[in-house]
C-alpha cells in the first residue's frame, strides 16, 4: 500500500484534495524525516530537501510556487528589516530558512538568528517562549531590532490577527525582485526504492491539474470560514505549476544555497518522473 504524506498547510489543498487513499499529514521538516527514514514512499515536502539529499524522484509539472507575493512565508518585524538584529526561524521548514538566509546576504542584512525547536505544544525558542501563529518576540533586545519567520497556516493567522501591529517582508516578493524568477517551496518527491514512481506521479498529477482546473469547485468545498480567503490566496498568491519558469528559480535557488554554502556543491540536476 501506498504510504503518502502531504504538509498540512492550506497551499497544499490544491495538490491534495480529492486524493481517494489515506494521507499523513504533517510539518515539512517531519514530513522529511520520515521520508528519508523509509516511512513513507512519496510526500509534498520542502524543496530544499531534494536540494540536501538528491535521491528523490520529483512529479514533474507541479508545485507550491509563488512569483511574487505569497503572503504566508514572511517575517514579521516592527520597525525596518535593514534595522532587524535577531530573527527566530520557524523549524518547520528548512527551503524558507535557506530562502531567508540567501535574501538578507543578498540585501547585506546579517541579523543574528534563534532557531527554535518544533514540539507538540509549540515552539521552544533560544529567546523565549513562542507559539505556532502567536509568536513572542521575547529577549534582550528592544522588541523593535527582533523579527520572527512565519511560514503556512500560521503566518496567515498571525498576519489576519495582527495586521495593524507588524510590517511584513515577504519572501516571495523579494525573491520575484532579487531574480525576476518564480520560487518553488514544495515539490512531490518520491522515494528511489518506490517501484510505482510512474504510475503515482502521473495519479498526483492529474489530481493537481484537475483540481487547479476547477478551482471554483476546490474552493467551495472548503469550510465557509476560509473560502473567502482561498479566493485570494489560490488565485493570487500561488502558482502550481513545475515549468520552465519554476525550474529556472528552482536552480538559481540552489545555485545561491551552494554561495553561501548551504549545499556542499553544485546543485543536483532534477531527476523527473
Amino acid at each position: 500500500m501506498l504510504r503518502i504524506g502531504c504538509v498540512k498547510y492550506l497551499n497544499a489543498r490544491p495538490l491534495i484534495h480529492g486524493w481517494p487513499g489515506d494521507v499523513e499529514f504533517d510539518h515539512p521538516s517531519a514530513l522529511c524525516q520520515r521520508l528519508a527514514n523509509g516511512e513513507l514512499d512519496v510526500a509534498l515536502v520542502s524543496s530544499f530537501e531534494f536540494l540536501r539529499n538528491p535521491i528523490y524522484r520529483i512529479v514533474d509539472d507541479i508545485s507550491i510556487s509563488s512569483d511574487g507575493p505569497v503572503y504566508s512565508v514572511v517575517v514579521a518585524h516592527r520597525a525596518e528589516i535593514s534595522e532587524m538584529e535577531e530573527i527566530e526561524l520557524d523549524p518547520a521548514s528548512e527551503t524558507s530558512v535557506n530562502l531567508l538566509r540567501c535574501l538578507l546576504v543578498e540585501r547585506r542584512l546579517t541579523p543574528r538568528f534563534a532557531r527554535g525547536v518544533l514540539g507538540s505544544t509549540g515552539c521552544q525558542s533560544t529567546t523565549g517562549r513562542i507559539r505556532h501563529g502567536e509568536p513572542v518576540l521575547a529577549g534582550r533586545l528592544p522588541a523593535t531590532h527582533r523579527a520572527h519567520l512565519l511560514i503556512g497556516d500560521q503566518a496567515i493567522q498571525f498576519r489576519q490577527k495582527h495586521a495593524g501591529e507588524f510590517q511584513f517582508w515577504d519572501l516571495g516578493e523579494q525573491w520575484e525582485k532579487l531574480t525576476g524568477l518564480p520560487f518553488v517551496y514544495a515539490l512531490w518527491l518520491i522515494r528511489p526504492d518506490y517501484a510505482g514512481k510512474l504510475a503515482v506521479a502521473q495519479t498526483l498529477r492529474s489530481l493537481g491539474e484537475n483540481n487547479i482546473q476547477n478551482l471554483d469547485a476546490l474552493i467551495a468545498a472548503q469550510p465557509e470560514s476560509v473560502r473567502a480567503f482561498c479566493e485570494f490566496y489560490f488565485r493570487e498568491c500561488l502558482r502550481f505549476a513545475f515549468g520552465a519558469e519554476e525550474k529556472e528559480g528552482f536552480q538559481m535557488f540552489g545555485e545561491l544555497c551552494v554561495r553561501q554554502k548551504l549545499l556542499p556543491g553544485v546543485p543536483p540536476t532534477l531527476k523527473l518522473v
